[in-house]
């Protein structure tokens, strides 16, 4: 997702969902496929951390994509995620996202 009115609708009619490090928004899409969007602000830090973060989650659902449901996934950061190595992201956004026990190589 890249577009400011794509994260406004998933705001407005998403459930909304929490961990420690991360604020997980998903919604129905048209497209019958999962779609991310990732928020960080300057609160984790300079634009290198924040494309960090940006990075571990991509990948979380580059791997994931196969089992996640099809909606539109805003995830937005909080302060301390850029000090969390990828192990750990996929520990938090697991739970919240109700695959726990997913394998990275079974997901596609």
């Amino acid at each position: 997702m890249l577009h400011r009115d794509e994260f406004q609708r998933v705001k407005r009619l998403g459930v909304n969902r929490y961990t420690a490090h991360f604020i997980v928004s998903l919604a129905e899409n048209d497209e019958h496929r999962p779609r991310l969007g990732v928020v960080t602000t300057k609160r984790l830090g300079k634009a290198v951390r924040r494309n960090r973060v940006k990075r571990l989650l991509r990948e979380f659902f580059r791997l994931h994509k196969g089992v996640l449901p099809p909606q539109d996934i805003v995830i937005i950061a909080k302060r301390g995620a850029a000090d969390l190595t990828y192990a750990q992201v996929k520990a938090e956004l697991e739970v919240v996202l109700s695959f726990v026990g997913a394998q990275d190589g079974a997901c596609g």
